[in-house]
C-alpha cells in the first residue's frame, strides 16, 4: 500500500496507461496534478494557450497515435467551459479523448462559489460518460474507467472532474493496474449467415462499390479492404474526410464520395446495384440524407462495429455487426468466383477510364497562370510539392472542403479534418498533436486566414516545445463560405463575411517561428520547400482570390431560389 494524494494517485493512474503526452493549461484547482506531474519525467506535458486548442491537439494525437489523447483543464469554471468545444469536434469525430477538469471544492457546491458550473451537467451531452470524483480513495478506478470508455468502440471523447479537496486528500493505495487488467483486446466478426447473404449479394452484382470509411481507416484496414475490392473487381470510393482511408495510387481508388466528393466516385455510388458499406455510417456528409447522392435501388450491404448505425439513414439489404476489416477478410474468403464477371469488368474498366481521365483534367484545368491565386492552382501546387508521407489537417470551410478531395493521400491516416463537427480552428492545433504522435513525418496544416486567427496563439506552443509544423493560411481576407452564401443567395448583402489581419508571416516571426509569404504559385512552392526543412514551426501566408468562393450548401437554401 502507498499513501499518496488524489493529484499524485491521478498522476500515477496516467503512468500506469503508458501516456506520453499530456496537454494543458495551468490552474489552481488542480494544482497537486501539476505538481506530481513535474516528478513524472515519463509524461511530457505540453502546455497550451487554451484549453480548446489544447483539445484539438489531443484530439489529433489521438487519431494519428492511435492512443487516447489527454487534456488537463487546471481550472474549473472557466477553465473547463473552454474544454467543450474541443469536446464537442472529438464527439463528432468518435476520438477517444481522456479530460480531465479541476472542479469546484464539495463543501462548497451549490453556494454559489467562485468560477461555479455544474460540469457534470455541462459535459455529459457531448462525452461518452463524464464523471465527477468523490473521494481521493476513487480516482484510480475512475482514471481506469474514463481510459477504457475512450477507447471502447465506438470511441470517444470522455470528462473527469476532479474537486480541489478530492486532490488534496490523500488515501492508501495498492498497485496501479496496467490496461491489460480491464481492456478489452478483440473486436465482433460478422455472422456467418449474414456474411454469406452479403457474398451472395455480391457475387451476383453487375456494378459493385465498396464505401470505405473511418471503421477502415481508423483501424489501418486498408490491406483487408483493399484485397476484397480487388477480388470483386470492385472500386472503392472513400466517405468523406477519410480520402485517407485507402492509398492514392491504387487503380481501384475512386477518391472521395459525396455532395463534397470528386465526380467519379460520386456517380459510381449513385449508379451502383451493390453498395458495401465498410465502416461506415453512410451519414450527412457523405449523402445529405438523400437518394440524389445514393441509388435508391441499390441493395446495400452495411457492416459497422456501432450497431445502432446499421441502417439508420437508409434502408439496408444486409446488416453486418463486426469489426470492418474482419468483415472484409471474412467476406473475401466466402466470394470464390463472381458470376457477372463481364458485367463488372465493363463497369469497372469504364470506371478506370473516367478516373485517369478526372485527373488529368484536373491538372489540366487548373488555374496556374492568374492572379491572384486560384483555389484550383493552389491545390495542383500543394500536390508538387509535398512529400508523399506528408501528414496533412484542415479545417471547415470553403477552401479546405474543396482540398479535401483536391489533394493526394499516399499513405492512410494522412487525412484528418473536423469531419461532422464542421469547426473552423482545428487544423493547425490538430496538426501539433499529430506531429507529436509523429515526429518523423512531414504535418501540413491548412486554415483560412479567419481560422488561423482564431488559434495564432499556439504559435507560442509551437516554438516552445519544438513542434515543427508547417501551417498554410489560404489568406482571402473573408469567411468564404457565408460570403459565398450571401453573394449567390442574399443578393451580395454582406455583413460581417469580410475582415482584415496581421501578415501572418510577420507574426510567425514575433513569435520566434518562421514566416513566409506568397503572392504568386512558384513563391508558394519554394516557400513551403523551405518551411519543411526550416527546422522551425512555420507559417505560409498566401495571399488566394477573395472573389474565388463557393457555395458547398446549396440544398440548404433551395427555399430562396438558387
Amino acid at each position: 500500500m502507498k499513501k499518496l494524494t488524489g493529484g499524485q494517485a491521478a498522476v500515477e493512474s496516467l503512468k500506469a496507461e503508458k501516456v506520453e503526452q499530456v496537454f494543458g493549461l495551468i490552474g489552481s484547482a488542480t494544482m497537486e496534478m501539476f505538481d506530481a506531474l513535474y516528478d513524472a519525467s515519463e509524461i511530457n506535458f505540453v502546455g497550451v494557450h487554451d484549453e480548446r486548442t489544447g483539445t484539438h491537439m489531443a484530439d489529433g494525437y489521438a487519431r494519428a497515435s492511435g492512443n487516447a489523447g489527454v487534456i488537463l483543464a487546471g481550472q474549473n469554471g472557466p477553465g473547463a467551459t473552454n474544454l467543450v468545444t474541443g469536446l464537442g469536434q472529438a464527439a463528432a469525430a468518435f476520438t477517444p479523448i481522456v479530460s480531465i477538469a479541476g472542479a469546484l471544492s464539495s463543501s462548497h457546491v451549490y453556494r454559489d462559489a467562485f468560477q461555479e458550473v455544474d460540469q457534470q451537467a455541462l459535459f455529459s451531452p457531448i462525452t461518452k460518460k463524464t464523471w465527477t470524483a468523490t473521494g481521493a480513495d476513487r480516482v484510480p478506478e475512475m482514471f481506469r474507467e474514463a481510459f477504457r470508455v475512450a477507447m471502447t468502440p465506438r470511441k470517444g471523447p470522455v470528462q473527469l472532474n476532479l474537486p480541489r479537496d478530492v486532490l488534496s486528500a490523500t488515501a492508501e493505495f495498492p498497485a496501479f493496474q496496467k490496461p491489460r487488467a480491464y481492456r478489452s483486446q478483440s473486436v465482433p466478426a460478422g455472422a456467418a449467415d449474414a456474411i454469406a447473404q452479403a457474398a451472395e449479394l455480391l457475387r451476383n452484382a453487375e456494378r459493385p462499390v465498396i464505401i470505405a470509411g473511418g471503421g477502415i481507416k481508423n483501424t489501418g484496414g486498408h490491406v483487408q479492404a483493399m484485397e476484397l475490392a480487388e477480388t470483386l473487381n470492385a472500386p472503392v470510393v472513400t466517405s468523406p474526410g477519410h480520402g485517407d482511408a485507402v492509398p492514392f495510387d491504387h487503380p481501384l481508388n475512386a477518391g472521395q464520395m459525396g455532395p463534397r466528393g470528386n465526380p467519379v466516385a460520386s456517380r459510381l455510388v449513385r449508379e451502383a446495384d451493390v453498395i458495401l458499406a465498410l465502416g461506415t455510417r453512410i451519414g450527412f456528409n457523405a449523402t445529405f440524407y438523400s437518394y440524389d447522392n445514393i441509388n435508391e435501388d441499390a441493395a446495400i450491404i452495411h457492416v459497422e462495429l456501432e450497431p445502432t448505425a446499421i441502417g439508420r439513414y437508409f434502408p439496408i439489404e444486409v446488416g453486418i455487426w463486426a469489426d470492418a476489416p474482419t468483415a472484409a477478410v471474412q467476406l473475401r474468403a466466402a466470394i470464390t468466383s463472381m458470376n457477372k464477371r463481364a458485367e463488372v469488368e465493363a463497369w469497372t474498366g469504364a470506371y478506370k477510364s473516367e478516373r485517369v481521365a478526372y485527373l488529368a483534367t484536373r491538372d489540366e484545368d487548373a488555374a496556374t497562370d492568374v492572379l491572384p491565386i486560384q483555389p484550383s492552382g493552389l491545390f495542383k501546387a500543394l500536390r508538387e510539392v509535398l512529400p508523399k508521407d506528408t501528414a496533412v489537417t484542415m479545417d471547415a470551410g470553403t477552401l479546405c472542403l474543396q482540398a479535401t478531395d483536391a489533394l493526394n493521400y499516399w499513405h492512410p491516416k494522412s487525412l484528418f479534418t473536423p469531419l461532422d463537427f464542421g469547426l473552423v480552428g482545428f487544423s493547425f492545433a490538430c496538426g501539433l498533436g499529430v506531429k507529436l504522435a509523429q515526429p518523423e513525418r512531414p504535418v501540413v496544416s491548412l486554415m483560412g486566414d479567419g481560422g488561423f486567427g482564431m488559434t495564432l496563439s499556439e504559435l507560442s506552443t509551437a516554438v516552445d516545445h519544438k513542434i515543427n509544423t508547417v501551417t498554410v493560411v489560404m489568406n482571402n481576407k473573408c469567411w468564404g463560405a457565408e460570403k459565398a452564401y450571401q453573394r449567390d443567395f442574399f443578393g451580395g448583402r454582406y455583413i460581417g463575411a469580410d475582415i482584415s489581419s496581421p501578415r501572418f508571416d510577420k507574426v510567425a516571426e514575433l513569435y520566434g517561428a518562421a514566416g513566409f509569404r506568397a503572392q504568386t504559385l512558384d513563391e508558394m512552392r519554394e516557400a513551403i520547400e523551405a518551411a519543411l526543412v526550416c527546422g522551425k514551426p512555420a507559417v505560409v501566408d498566401v495571399a488566394v482570390d477573395p472573389a474565388a468562393l463557393y457555395s458547398f450548401r446549396r440544398d440548404s437554401f433551395k427555399h430562396r431560389g438558387g
